[in-house]
């Protein structure tokens, strides 16, 4: 089984996301990891690029390396995405990753019965988060991401996090580890 690991947290080993992320993680045998900060994806306002990628697709020429992350996005048994709760959502490098996965006849096509119709082998995406305040009211990235995932045929979602950890007076490990209980629980339902 192949999980992809979509690696958003952008502190790097400083992350408190990130070590829930390691932790879901461990003991996966087959594990690919995908840093979106190393990555460096270009974000999809340049006109040229998005239309020499617009023909590549209507021309059918998916085997481009431009399309490599959508395939991998595509063939991997189990999404994990890791990424700080920033701005009610998550930091725009996941929504530029998003944007070069979404690829029609690679993760998703239409039928023709003008249906979306996803294309992904996953059977679950898990996204895992921390936040400095309240997550759980309104996490618009979670919610973005079940969308993502229903348009790209993932039928399950999980999600998990630690939220209050800026509030002053706060126990931070203490929220660490009822995160940390939450992933573990997530584990176990694999």
């Amino acid at each position: 089984m192949t999980t992809l690991f979509v690696n958003a947290c952008i502190r790097g080993e400083r992350s408190r996301t990130l070590r829930l992320c390691r932790e879901y993680l461990e003991g996966l045998e087959d594990v690919q990891e995908v840093n979106l900060v190393d990555l460096k994806l270009p974000a999809l306002y340049d006109v040229d690029f998005v239309d020499h990628r617009a023909k590549l697709e209507a021309d059918g020429k998916l085997d481009d390396p431009m399309f490599d992350l959508a395939k991998q996005f595509a063939e991997a048994d189990e999404i994990v995405i890791g990424a700080p709760y920033w701005d009610l959502s998550f930091p725009a490098a996941l929504k530029v990753y998003i944007e070069h996965v979404s690829v029609c006849e690679v993760t998703f096509h239409y039928t023709e019965d003008s249906r979306c119709e996803g294309l992904c082998k996953a059977k679950r995406l898990v996204y895992l988060t921390t936040g400095g305040g309240p997550v759980k009211p309104t996490n618009f990235g979670y919610e973005y991401l079940c969308g993502i995932a229903k348009m790209f045929g993932i039928p399950e979602t999980a999600f998990a996090c630690a939220e209050f950890l800026d509030v002053v007076g706060i126990d931070v490990e203490a929220k660490m580890a009822e995160a940390l209980e939450e992933v573990a629980a997530l584990k176990a339902a694999r």
